[in-house]
């Protein structure tokens, strides 16, 4: 029978004139398309300077590209990796768990590369909490984790940050855990606020998940990122923590090659043999020649990562100074290359309609607070947008120049 037909709407209109109903699952039903998606096209389409996504506009250092040519030029990278990950990048990842936070761990055991740490998020989801479980999600936060909730049939309970220091509340975190909860999703350095939390407010959230004894989800992909007397401490190093963290991490922000999609987990050998079993069917394995590289990065000197994360202190002051001239109000983030930009002196309207008028009138694009919270709680991200400036630093002094238009616009 021929298949070949139309699409409309809801339903599938067959060549043989058949209606059928559309087959996309219900669980998808809520996700429609990322407004990254949105933003980036209307970017392109009035020509703005794009601080809305996390990816830089500059490439990645050319030793580590070269390393990938070298792999891929070898002869013996090109069919599929271990699904686990290379035996080279899985020891790179437990030597840097060791160089920088004392976390000894054996590459075979306790190490599983994934498909950058949005898979690794998703795989842990799926490989560590069951149907009907609670997990525990602060918001505002990255937009994948409550769909990889909802596609684990769990149910995600939401805690905010609350403005205008995006500060965790703890007795709304406690009165979020319950008999059912199995699992919580901590990000810091934390995207989209640009907040690291600190060994106190660490503390606090580790005990309550030991006297609960539930499983962290930790997404560090900013760990190498923080400013000033801001130190991201892994939750993992905590008494009593390791064996119920799996940490996620990711060479895209470090590296500078978001396009490259290399990421991983590790923790006690428990969980992550749950996450590698989740791993196994979603992508089995990882490209093959960028483990090679990212194995050889990993193991690059100190020099690199204090230099990466003095080009991105450089890089916050050029944003900072953009927005001191514009009537747009930041407190300088702690960490990552985010900021959460309050507007409210200089336009009036939602977040959403703030973003689209900034990219076709000012010709800056940005990314709108919606999308970083469930709908009962998306008035809380009002009068915010969020800036990336992981951008080349004539970018951003364009930026700023833009920024200057909003001044007189009110």
């Amino acid at each position: 029978m021929d298949i070949i037909g139309a699409m409309t709407g809801l339903t599938y209109i067959a060549n043989n004139g058949v209606e059928c109903m559309s087959t996309a699952a219900h669980r998808v039903d809520t996700f429609g398309t990322t407004i990254f998606t949105e933003i980036n096209e209307l970017a392109l389409k009035h020509n703005a300077l794009n601080l809305g996504q996390g990816k830089p506009d500059f490439d990645a250092p050319p030793d580590i590209v070269e390393h990938v040519v070298q792999a891929l030029q070898a002869g013996r990278y090109n069919q599929y990796a271990p699904g686990p990950g290379t035996p080279a990048l899985r020891r790179a990842v437990a030597e840097h768990s060791a160089r920088f936070y004392g976390i000894n761990i054996d590459p075979s055991a306790n190490v599983v590369i994934t498909s950058g740490a949005t898979e690794g998020i998703f795989a842990s989801v799926l490989g560590l909490v069951d149907p009907g479980d609670e997990v525990i999600v602060i918001e505002p936060c990255y937009d994948s984790y409550v769909p990889n909730v909802i596609m684990a049939h769990a149910v995600p309970v939401y805690v905010p940050l609350h403005t205008p220091t995006w500060s965790l509340d703890m007795d709304e975190l406690r009165a979020a855990f319950s008999s059912k909860t199995r699992a919580l999703i901590l990000n810091t350095p934390h995207n989209p606020t640009g907040r690291v939390f600190t060994r106190e407010e660490l503390t606090q959230i580790a005990a309550l998940c030991i006297e609960h004894d539930i499983t962290v989800i930790a997404d560090e992909v900013y760990e190498h990122l923080t400013f000033d007397d801001a130190q991201h401490i892994p939750i993992a190093t905590l008494p009593g923590m390791f064996e119920r963290t799996v940490t996620v991490s990711s060479s895209g922000k470090l590296f500078s090659a978001t396009g490259w999609k290399i990421g991983w987990v590790f923790g006690p050998a428990d969980l992550v043999e749950g996450v590698a079993r989740a791993h196994q069917f979603i992508t089995f394995a990882v490209h093959h020649p960028t483990q090679e590289a990212i194995a050889y990065a990993l193991n690059l000197s100190d020099a690199y990562f204090e230099g990466f994360r003095l080009m991105y202190e450089e890089k916050r002051s050029l944003m900072m100074t953009a927005l001191a001239g514009s009537g747009l109000r930041c407190s300088e983030p702690q960490g990552t290359y985010f900021m959460m930009v309050d507007y409210t002196q200089v336009f009036d309207g939602t977040s959403l309609e703030f973003t689209r008028y900034l990219t076709t009138e000012i010709g800056v694009a940005c990314i709108p607070t919606e999308p970083f919270y469930c709908q009962q709680h998306s008035h809380l991200g009002q009068g915010y947008v969020r800036l990336a400036f992981c951008k080349s630093d004539e970018m951003l002094r364009q930026v700023n120049e833009r920024l200057t238009k909003l001044k007189h616009t009110r």
